[in-house]
């Protein structure tokens, strides 16, 4: 199993998002993300978080909401425990990330850009300020074949 975060950093209605266009074999390719990464040996999730976007983004994050977790099921990847936290305030400087390019995309536009479908689940949460969820993805290559929100099952196109 796979242990990661995700942050979406949010200023004036704007997410901060990686197109993933650089990495060799990214699972995430030519997708649109929040900024995040796997867990290193004895992180916590905010440990975890902070340091994933301080590498991708240059900032460093001062406050923040733990969000969600979301277990992403494969028949393709390996199952995936991802934490998912949104921040309100940093510090430092954007710099260039060398797994994609970052951009401030307004949250209206959100759902243009190329998403994984059940980023798109997450992505509602966030944008009602859902109290702490589960979510659970199951994926048959790259289509959603089931999505599990606190143990109860939402339908999927």
């Amino acid at each position: 199993m796979k242990m990661t975060t995700l942050c979406y950093p949010e200023r004036d209605g704007k997410y901060l998002m990686l197109h993933r266009t650089k990495k060799a074999g990214d699972e995430n390719r030519d997708k649109w993300i929040g900024v995040g990464g796997k867990f290193e040996d004895g992180e916590s999730p905010e440990d975890c978080m902070k340091r994933e976007v301080l590498e991708e983004t240059g900032l460093t994050v001062t406050k923040y909401a733990y969000r969600g977790i979301v277990t992403f099921v494969s028949d393709v990847y390996q199952t995936e425990y991802m934490h998912l936290f949104t921040c309100s305030d940093w510090t430092g400087e954007e710099k260039e990330c060398d797994e994609g390019e970052l951009a401030w995309i307004d949250k209206k536009d959100l759902f243009d850009l190329t998403l994984w479908e059940g980023d798109r689940i997450f992505l509602r949460l966030l944008d009602v300020d859902a109290p702490f969820f589960s979510l659970k993805l199951v994926y048959r290559g790259e289509h959603l074949a089931e999505a599990v929100l606190n143990g109860e099952r939402l339908e999927t196109a």
